[in-house]
């Protein structure tokens, strides 16, 4: 020991001690480089969001904690039943030999209101001896509630943190945490969890250094400290044991407590156990110095009981104990500092993507308009390529994410529903739909006339009834029927609307009636078609809204507006597509060529047909020229074949015209064409100042967390540069 120096004369016994009668310990070499950069990186206050190296003293009541942290920081800490044990302490202890500072602060646990987060911010005592803290505690106890005889009904524990912080030659650049000691046994058995989580959020961190207490008097195995450090460091790295009040186990039990601390008992350590002699309360009150400590500690484990155990002499004592965390610290931080920079550098993408969202500041009008001039742009540019179909355009970091979701790819969402109402139109859109008798089984429609049995007369009647009543039944649906069927209902309609026409002509008004009846589906298939784009495109402009504008109370006031703007264009669709419908109830007019195309076509294909049918006729009936004349030829079934050729040719004709148009007039131009516009520059510069203070002021909160965070990202900044020399 004579390397220690004896302290300079004037020495207050209730100061922090110098550090020339502690011995340099810690703070030397490496470690005491890195140690400074981690303290000054504390000291910016990144250790409130990344977790830096730190010892923790934990164990369990009583166990003689403070003792040990006293010993290994050299400051003087408050005896008094019930202060610094009742809540975590954190010790941060910084070496200028220039400033001199102690203080006291207090960090609210999350589960403070912001009232009360206001109260403990406000606390902040600085005190110049030793002597004045255990007043500063008292006082801070009171603030955070905990029991006491003024509070005799209040918790036992309180999970804020009391900070003390010590600035001046201290040799040191660490941060002790003094953890409350844990407890088995209470009268509140919330008591006994709330210790244990509060003792293993500090546990649990990787940069945790955990000094386990653990008195010599009881049996390590049963010591909680041992069981939750083996929980969180089950490697070993960061847990030492140390053994504490020697002094006061019973004679003839030094063996015991000696193989523990040679580490052959059943509790094993990597890094084993310290031994250590804490200071008697006699010897506390006389005033003991660090130099004196150490010298008793020799002393006591010279005496005859100890010196026949054959302790290993590196590890008792606290000087031991304050070169061996030398070392392990070392290590320790070069193995932890490059993920705290990692960890930084996440935090700080974090942070600018926060500031990001949160944009510029908006508290007056003026800020707002152009913050919505801002929006409103990039809204209307992302619009307008999900209107190009530009899905891979990137506008911004904003831009809506392109993935395999249809409501944000608009214009593929849009030919795909536009697909689907143009191959139902074509399947499905006409009333009477011919099919196969042999495909369909018996009769679709449940007709069991045959109305080709007889051409005219009563038989063409009952089966134009029969299918008449058919329709009638299942109006508003699809009509499966027989080519005699739809023959039959052609015939029905054609006896009604007879005229002055001769034979084998129809009356103009045929067409129109058949026409009318067969597209009677053609405004519920609409509707419903342009119902699903309504649908689709709210989807497709929140998704682009909530991509562009993070502040939920904003986006949902723009929403509203945005809202209101798209419904406007909707009831116009909804008008054009009843100008549509309308001009479809007129009589049939195309200027088509292919429906003329389609009549030559089908009446040519009937004329063979027919020829066909007569010359086998002919033949049977012998090959004299009389027999031609015995084939009768039915002039209304004639007129209404070619009624029917004419209704299929129109209708595919204007079927085509109405899809075509359905998609163009009433989808493109009034639901998706005036997209673009529902929340453009030219919509925000008429908004008001009252508009804009309603729709865009920022909260309180808001401004204060940009605030925080424009700070915590210049800090973090400036931590990794320091981290990087």
């Amino acid at each position: 020991m004579e390397h220690l120096n004896l302290p300079h004369e004037g020495h207050r016994k209730s100061d922090i001690l110098h550090i020339y009668e502690i011995g340099g310990g810690l703070a030397s070499g490496k470690t005491s480089q890195r140690l400074n950069q981690i303290d000054d990186v504390r000291a910016l206050g990144v250790g409130d969001h990344i977790a830096l190296p730190q010892l923790a003293v934990c164990g369990d009541q009583s166990a003689g904690k403070s003792s040990i942290l006293e010993g290994i920081s050299g400051c003087p800490f408050p005896r008094q039943d019930g202060l610094c044990t009742r809540f975590p302490t954190e010790i941060i202890l910084r070496h200028n030999t220039s400033t001199s500072r102690k203080a006291v602060s207090l960090i609210p646990s999350p589960s403070r209101t912001p009232q009360e987060r206001e109260q403990f911010a406000a606390f902040s005592r600085e005190f110049e001896s030793f002597d004045e803290l255990p007043d500063i505690i008292q006082e801070a106890s009171r603030l955070m509630g905990v029991r006491s005889s003024e509070l005799p009904d209040a918790p036992s524990f309180a999970t804020d943190v009391l900070r003390l912080e010590v600035i001046g030659d201290t040799g040191l650049h660490l941060t002790f945490v003094d953890l409350p000691g844990l407890i088995s046994v209470s009268e509140n058995p919330q008591d006994i969890d709330m210790v244990r989580s509060l003792a293993d959020s500090y546990l649990e961190s990787s940069r945790t250094i955990i000094l386990a207490v653990i008195p010599a008097t009881s049996d390590a195995e049963t010591q909680t400290i041992i069981q939750r450090a083996r929980h969180f460091d089950k490697e070993g790295i960061r847990t030492i044991g140390i053994i504490t009040k020697p002094d006061l186990i019973n004679k003839g039990t030094e063996e015991r407590v000696a193989r523990l601390a040679k580490n052959l008992d059943r509790t094993r350590l990597h890094h084993g156990f310290f031994l250590m002699k804490n200071p008697s309360p006699t010897e506390l009150e006389g005033g003991l110095t660090f130099r004196q400590r150490v010298q008793a500690e020799l002393d006591f484990f010279s005496s005859a009981p100890w010196k026949a155990q054959a302790p290993d002499k590196s590890r008792v004592g606290i000087e031991n104990l304050r070169l061996f965390l030398q070392e392990l610290l070392d290590t320790h931080i070069e193995r932890e500092l490059p993920k705290v920079r990692e960890e930084m550098y996440r935090l700080i993408e974090e942070v600018c993507r926060e500031i990001a969202l949160l944009g510029p500041e908006r508290s007056r009008p003026t800020q707002i308009r152009m913050f919505l001039t801002r929006v409103s742009t990039e809204f209307q540019s992302v619009v307008k390529n999900g209107l190009e179909g530009n899905h891979d355009v990137r506008d911004g970091t904003h831009s809506p994410k392109r993935d395999v979701n249809t409501h944000v790819r608009l214009r593929a969402a849009v030919h795909i529903e536009n697909e689907k109402f143009a191959d139902f139109m074509r399947l499905h859109g006409q009333k009477r739909k011919v099919v196969n008798k042999t495909d369909e089984g018996d009769s679709p429609t449940g007709s069991t006339n045959d109305p080709t049995n007889d051409s005219t007369g009563d038989a063409a009647g009952d089966a134009g009834d029969s299918a008449g009543k058919s329709a009638e039944a299942t109006e508003g649906e699809e009509l499966l029927v027989t080519e005699a069927e739809m023959l039959a209902w052609v015939k029905q309609m054609y006896l009604e609307t007879r005229g002055r026409e001769l034979p084998g002509n129809y009356n103009h008004s045929l067409l129109q009636r058949l026409f009318h009846a067969q597209s009677a589906s053609w405004s519920k298939i609409s509707r419903s078609h342009v119902d699903s784009i309504v649908v689709l495109v709210p989807e497709y402009l929140s998704s682009v809204l909530k991509s562009i504008l993070k502040d939920v109370t904003v986006r949902n006031k723009l929403w509203k507006n945005v809202k209101t703007a798209l419904d406007k264009n909707v009831k116009e669709s909804q008008k054009e597509l009843v100008k549509l419908l309308q001009d479809e109830k007129g009589h049939p007019i195309t200027y088509n060529h292919y429906y003329t195309d389609n009549i030559q076509k089908a009446r040519h294909e009937n004329a063979k047909f027919t020829w066909r049918v007569e010359s086998q006729c002919v033949r049977r009936q012998q090959t004299d020229w009389f027999a031609t004349n015995r084939v009768e030829v039915n002039m209304v079934d004639r007129s209404c074949s070619e009624a029917l050729i004419d209704l299929n040719a129109y209708y595919k004709v204007a079927m085509k015209t109405f899809v075509d148009n359905v998609c163009r007039q009433v989808i493109e131009r009034h639901v998706l064409a005036p997209l673009p516009g529902v929340f453009d520059p030219n919509v925000v510069s008429g908004y008001s100042d009252e508009d804009l203070l309603r729709l865009a002021a920022e909260s309180s909160q808001t401004s204060r967390r940009r605030v925080e965070a424009l700070k915590l990202q210049k800090t973090l900044k400036q931590c990794l540069q320091e981290l990087s020399l």
